[in-house]
């Protein structure tokens, strides 16, 4: 298990052993607090970008859950897929049986409309997929969950911005999945017995971004007019959405840049292929209110869908910024469009 203390792994994680499985997990920084679960895994130091640390990592397992992602920074393409080859090598190397990658919903369009994020998913994917193992792609588009990237960047904005000012351009459809439904389809990645292939997973509710914020507001009880912008470029969205959120710059600029396109399934075929029988999708109204609930007890009791001990601290509402929210949108500003706005 790669990214076994990032926000979908610090949940899989438990899944697993849960099964009665043998677990092993990757740490780059081993003084690092470890999960409430590492009592029961084995763990291991890895340098994604270290061949032999990653060959020493794979050796012996059946399955790989590849759950490494780079989101920022000029290179970030290059480490992905120099990464993605090290585990390409060792799977073949170790006769690793299964891949499981989760990956973004990549949208039918050509290759250079694509965002440098997605395009990089994609080659992850293509890398991973042409070796001797199974590998099973899970493309999301927008998890649902506390802690979640997406959903942390939705909760911050509405909280901080006392009016939704969207982009005539951001006019997307997005089909957003519940964590917990993720967790089951990648869960049920282990016993697929087809071909190696990619799965869109999506939820039961497809809607325009601008609809999605509004029913956010809606079920945290906060009211927010929203008001199209045009002409607003994407670069400089990116930088004004990251000034307001605790969120990493380089993560919500990268996301930023793939609103422009939809990111809906294509299909629904992870439902029969890798979900229970029985297995109910939970609702977008469903999916917010049980992000927004207070979690209490011990982390193995807690709904997967709120907030856990080894979320960033980021998370979670972020830091509470206790400045009027006007004077934080208003700072932001200024940070993104120097000159723009001068104190007086």
């Amino acid at each position: 298990m790669t990214g076994s203390t990032g926000y979908v792994g610090s949940r899989l994680v438990p899944l697993l052993l849960d099964r009665g499985l043998q677990v092993r997990t990757t740490t780059s920084s081993p003084d690092r607090s470890q999960p409430w679960w590492s009592d029961r895994t084995e763990t291991v130091v890895m340098d994604a970008l270290d061949p032999d640390d990653v060959a020493a990592a794979c050796k012996g397992v059946d399955t790989v859950y590849y759950l490494i992602h780079g989101m920022g920074g000029a290179d970030f393409e290059d480490t992905d897929q120099q990464a993605a080859s090290n585990f390409a090598d060792a799977v073949t190397k170790h006769d690793v049986q299964r891949v499981v990658y989760l990956s973004g919903v990549v949208p039918d369009v050509p290759d250079e409309e694509l965002s440098d994020h997605i395009r990089s998913r994609r080659d992850v994917e293509r890398i991973l997929t042409d070796t001797s193992a199974c590998v099973v792609v899970l493309r999301a588009a927008v998890l649902i969950g506390s802690g979640s990237t997406s959903f942390e960047i939705i909760r911050q904005v509405s909280e901080r911005m006392p009016v939704h000012t969207v982009p005539t351009w951001m006019d997307s459809m997005v089909q957003p999945i519940a964590v917990v439904d993720a967790l089951a389809a990648l869960v049920g990645a282990l016993d697929y017995d087809g071909p190696s292939r990619h799965f869109d997973v999506g939820g039961p509710d497809r809607l325009r971004y601008g609809a999605l914020l509004d029913a956010f507001t809606t079920h945290a009880g906060m009211k927010r007019p929203q008001v199209e912008v045009p002409l607003l470029p994407t670069a400089l969205v990116g930088k004004l959405v990251a000034g307001l959120t605790d969120v990493p710059r380089p993560t919500v600029e990268a996301l930023v840049e793939s609103l422009r396109h939809d990111m809906v399934a294509a299909d629904d075929d992870f439902r029969s292929a890798l979900l229970p029988d029985g297995h109910r999708l939970v609702a977008l109204g469903e999916a917010f209110s049980r992000s927004l609930a207070e979690s209490s007890g011990p982390p193995e009791g807690v709904d997967p869908m709120g907030p856990l001990p080894q979320d960033p601290l980021w998370a979670d509402g972020g830091d509470k910024d206790e400045r009027p929210v006007l004077a934080r949108a208003l700072d932001t500003v200024r940070r993104a469009i120097p000159g723009a706005i001068t104190s007086r």
